[in-house]
């Protein structure tokens, strides 16, 4: 972490979020992510935009206009679980939360974006200076343990899953037939916004199997004994999805080369109908017992 980063979180902190020098006046919150080589927590002031009827913080991957996206956004993108520091709205202290960071893509990524140039100009100069499309990302507090029922919000983590790998694979097509209107107005970095979209996804998945792997799946088995024939299967499948996984992954790394626009979308394509009868067998068989503990 650079040394003025460290002076602004330790005045941010030290003073319920309010600091001066550039940021003087500004939305600031404090994002700390994970490393997605060192596995290490890296926190890093960055200005946020309020959407409150859509229950979130908005942020922007800017780096003041450089050509590449901060590390902070690579680190969210493979592991999206964060935790956000903000000023109470009273001015009495920081609260700290941990949060779901979601890129924003297409249509509604435009929309938003000028929405924060109106607000603060100096976000048009970011975006053409930068010759990329600055990312902007949503952030939304995790509901309290227990708030609602574990099947149910299986079902619902599930929803969100199908949802970004459809829209995953649209921009995989469109990729391949040459065309771009779902990954952002044409634009340079079109292959690059694809192969971001490859990660988040990945990496969203990865997380939520490395958590049923680790907690859901023992749990059911203590609780339901009959259910670890089931629990093994989609264990198993997990392994098969792993593969499937690292084979998108792999294929997002070489694009811009030849033939990687058919070969993304095929392996995206493997992955989404896996994935489907993987989700379809853990609806049917565990969503009743998790809702029962």
């Amino acid at each position: 972490m650079s040394d003025w980063n460290e002076t602004i979180i330790a005045e941010f902190r030290a003073n319920a979020g309010r600091v001066g020098g550039m940021f003087e006046g500004a939305p600031l919150l404090l994002l700390t992510t994970t490393g997605e080589r060192s596995g290490r927590a890296h926190t890093t002031p960055v200005v946020f935009l309020g959407d409150d009827d859509n229950d979130r913080l908005l942020v922007f991957g800017t780096a003041a206009g450089a050509p590449e996206h901060p590390q902070w956004y690579r680190n969210l993108l493979v592991n999206p679980v964060v935790t956000v520091e903000i000023g109470l709205p009273d001015g009495s202290g920081v609260t700290s939360y941990e949060a779901s960071a979601r890129p924003i893509w297409g249509a509604e990524r435009n929309t938003l974006y000028a929405r924060q140039c109106a607000l603060s100009p100096v976000f048009t100069d970011y975006q053409a200076r930068a010759g990329r499309t600055i990312p902007v990302i949503a952030l939304r507090e995790h509901a309290p343990e227990r708030a609602r029922a574990i099947g149910d919000t299986l079902v619902e983590v599930h929803a969100e899953l199908r949802r970004d790998l459809a829209a995953l694979l649209d921009a995989a097509e469109e990729y391949a037939s040459g065309g771009s209107p779902t990954l952002e107005h044409p634009v340079p970095d079109v292959g690059n916004q694809l192969r971001d979209r490859c990660v988040f996804v990945c990496g969203s998945l990865h997380h939520h199997h490395a958590g049923e792997d680790g907690r859901g799946f023992p749990l059911l088995e203590e609780r339901y004994p009959d259910l670890a024939p089931v629990v093994q299967k989609l264990r198993d499948e997990h392994v098969v999805v792993a593969g499937l996984k690292d084979e998108v992954q792999q294929a997002a790394k070489k694009i811009g080369t030849d033939g990687d626009a058919v070969q993304v979308r095929d392996r995206i394509r493997r992955l989404v109908t896996e994935l489907e009868e993987h989700f379809d067998r853990e609806e049917r068989h565990l969503v009743s017992a998790l809702n029962a503990l």
